[in-house]
């Protein structure tokens, strides 16, 4: 078995892309493979007069002793067969999703993990507050689990909430790697229900997922089959004049961009799952009528932002990124990869069944599932929307300072009013900053970090249009700004109440809310057409950690000059993310950063270590969006952490 002190080793290199399963193939679609799915996603019936909260089967711990809890899992190859076909997927305790992980909050918690693979593994466990030395993501702060090992994970449970466990291993989260993991609050749950979901999205292909990378970097609309056609050319003529439509195509020719590419992987290729299962096989979670149900969505797809629903049902948001919100009453909304939203429904007392609808932001495919009061019914599955379309406004490609501006809602944006949120100052006189290399900058040359006070908007920035332009970084905004009140492109328009960031506020004032003491702005960046992915230009391999003192409260500026969505997690720590609402921002461990836009969170680093930051999209993640942020250790500790070492042996 590894031990906690052989895991502490860091270094600034890539992540390892060993090529796993090369001739394996992928992972097939799991219609009707029972087999494969855990105890929690299969149907259950309800239980009569349970005497309180009906909940998914649970992993059953290894060994329970006073407030120590063990649970052990294997991680292992498993080959079957379906519809003629044999293939093979990772899968833990033998299927796929993984096991449900309860813990509560107060328990000392032993996770024992062990290989059974012909390749390095790890599990990086989402969201949780561990040392770093477990954290799990090979070559940062842990060397990787080879074949036949062990590795044991022992930690005291800090929090509560919705988080999930997944490989940091070459590619494997797209091969089955992944499970949820819920956390029962120490004290009582603000949150009333009668019964809870696990609702676990997913996107699976029968492809090599290294054979999708290469496919993507051949050409970056290989799988995007909804390109505009002449036809839509003459309906833009008829909406929006000959002249302007055409200067809108020259725009993107010059830009070398679709103005359709909203999904890298697309349903050319994917099924998209609930809880493993397609939408043939039809998961249905049952339901007592007049019950409150809580419903804890994952999106632990490798690359898929979903749109999600219950047409008939509205919504109550309770939970974001495992963190207590107030209640906010929505009918859609939209979770980026890695995210995790619970959410309230009361279907009421009718005998009738919901449709559970996760339609892919492209539109090229949908996840389904039904909420009913017995096994057997079904509820029709909404016709499909038709596919959003990027606009130069979306691009962040405005002209005479502000024009094209207005509502930001072309292609699908949301102009509604900001909810009372504060906008914290977005005063147009006050643009001008460069935007770059904030992270050198000592507390008397930074461009406004600690003048905007904490937890307000940033301010919109004009931008160079000659600024950074390299082979890794191109296609850039003439302005970034921030867009949280926008539900994002292809919602808001049909009438529907769609949530927004602005929407949420913590249910709790926090302890401690405090002005940063530096900021930290990064820009995600990348070259669609050679499907190149990097922060400020530059790829992971290739960059310098970023330096942070134990204790020390940064402000993070994300700035994404690309014209896709990038889902941004921050490992070991969370995010008070700067949405309008003073101290009552919410914590949150991932966000879904639009194009041409600004965000920022506040950090407090007290948690030492190598951290990673990355792209939750797995191959922009693979090919270079992501950095390590060093947190130095805590004052009078003997912690020891090491630049630039790798184990001798790895």
């Amino acid at each position: 078995m590894r031990n906690a002190r052989e895991s502490q080793s860091f270094t600034k290199h890539a992540l390892s892309r060993r090529h796993f399963l090369r001739s394996a193939g992928a992972l097939a679609a799991l219609t009707g493979i029972q087999s494969l799915l855990p105890a929690w996603a299969r149907t259950v019936p309800p239980l009569e007069n349970s005497g309180g909260r009906v909940r998914p089967a649970a992993l059953e711990p290894t060994r329970r002793v006073g407030n120590r809890v063990e649970y052990d899992l294997e991680i292992s190859r498993t080959s079957f067969e379906i519809d003629g076909r044999r293939t093979s997927s990772i899968t833990l305790n033998g299927s796929v999703p993984g096991p449900l992980i309860r813990l509560q909050e107060g328990e000392e918690a032993v996770l024992r993990y062990t290989n059974r693979l012909d390749v390095d593994t790890s599990i990086h466990w989402h969201g949780l507050l561990i040392p770093n030395r477990f954290d799990g993501v090979p070559e940062i702060n842990f060397p990787g689990l080879p074949p036949g090992e062990t590795f044991e994970v022992q930690f005291p449970v800090r929090q509560y909430g919705t988080y999930w466990y997944h490989s940091h291993s070459g590619l494997q989260e797209q091969l089955g790697h992944y499970g949820p993991l819920v956390i029962d609050p120490a004290g009582s749950d603000p949150v009333t229900y009668d019964r809870e979901h696990v609702i676990v999205l997913s996107d699976w292909t029968f492809e090599d997922p290294h054979a999708i990378l290469a496919n993507l970097k051949k050409g970056e609309g290989y799988y995007n089959f909804q390109k505009r056609t002449v036809g839509d050319f003459w309906d833009d003529v008829g909406e929006n004049g000959l002249w302007d439509t055409v200067a809108d195509r020259l725009a993107w020719k010059r830009m070398r961009m679709e103005a359709t590419d909203i999904s890298d992987v697309t349903g050319a290729t994917y099924t998209f799952l609930t809880n493993g299962q397609s939408p043939g096989a039809n998961w249905t979670g049952l339901f007592h009528p007049g019950e409150r149900v809580r419903l804890r969505f994952v999106n632990a797809s490798a690359a898929t932002i979903f749109d999600v629903r219950l047409p008939g049902l509205e919504m109550d948001v309770v939970q974001v990124s495992g963190q207590h919100v107030e209640r906010v009453r929505t009918e859609e909304f939209r979770i980026g990869v890695a995210e995790r939203y619970d959410v309230v429904v009361e279907p009421g007392s009718e005998d009738r069944a919901y449709t559970v609808f996760a339609e892919a932001i492209d539109r090229s495919g949908y996840a389904r599932g039904t909420l009913a009061p017995r096994e057997g019914m079904q509820a029709p599955i909404p016709e499909a929307r038709k596919r959003p379309v990027l606009t130069m406004a979306d691009m962040g490609m405005v002209h005479d300072g502000m024009e094209g501006m207005d509502g930001m809602d072309h292609g699908g944006g949301d102009s509604r009013e900001m909810n009372g949120a504060e906008h914290g100052g977005m005063d147009h006189d006050g643009m001008g900053h460069d935007g770059m290399g904030h992270e050198g900058m000592d507390d008397d040359e930074m461009s406004g970090g600690s003048l905007r006070p904490p937890g307000t908007l940033p301010e919109p920035v004009t931008h160079d249009p000659d600024r950074g332009h390299g082979p890794g970084h191109a296609g850039l905004p003439m302005m970034t700004r921030s867009r949280l009140h926008e539900p994002g492109i292809g919602l808001g328009n049909d009438g529907r109440n769609v949530l927004t960031y602005t929407d949420l506020r913590a249910l709790d004032s926090k302890p401690e809310f405090r002005a940063p003491d530096r900021e930290i702005e990064l820009h995600l960046t990348g070259n669609m057409e050679r499907f190149m992915w990097g922060i400020d230009g530059v790829e992971f391999s290739e960059a310098e950690p970023i330096l942070t003192e134990y204790g020390e409260r940064i402000r993070l500026t994300i700035v994404n000059d690309t014209m896709m969505n990038h889902p941004m997690h921050l490992h070991g720590m969370f995010m008070e993310l700067e949405n309008g609402h003073g101290e009552r921002c919410p914590l949150i461990d991932t966000i879904l950063v639009k194009p041409a836009e600004r965000v920022s969170g506040l950090i407090t680093m007290n948690e030492s270590g190598p951290w990673f930051f990355h792209c939750h999209i797995l191959y922009h993640m693979d090919t270079g969006m992501a950095r390590v942020f060093y947190v130095g250790p805590r004052p009078g500790s003997d912690e020891q952490f090491y630049y630039d070492v790798v184990r001798a042996e790895r």
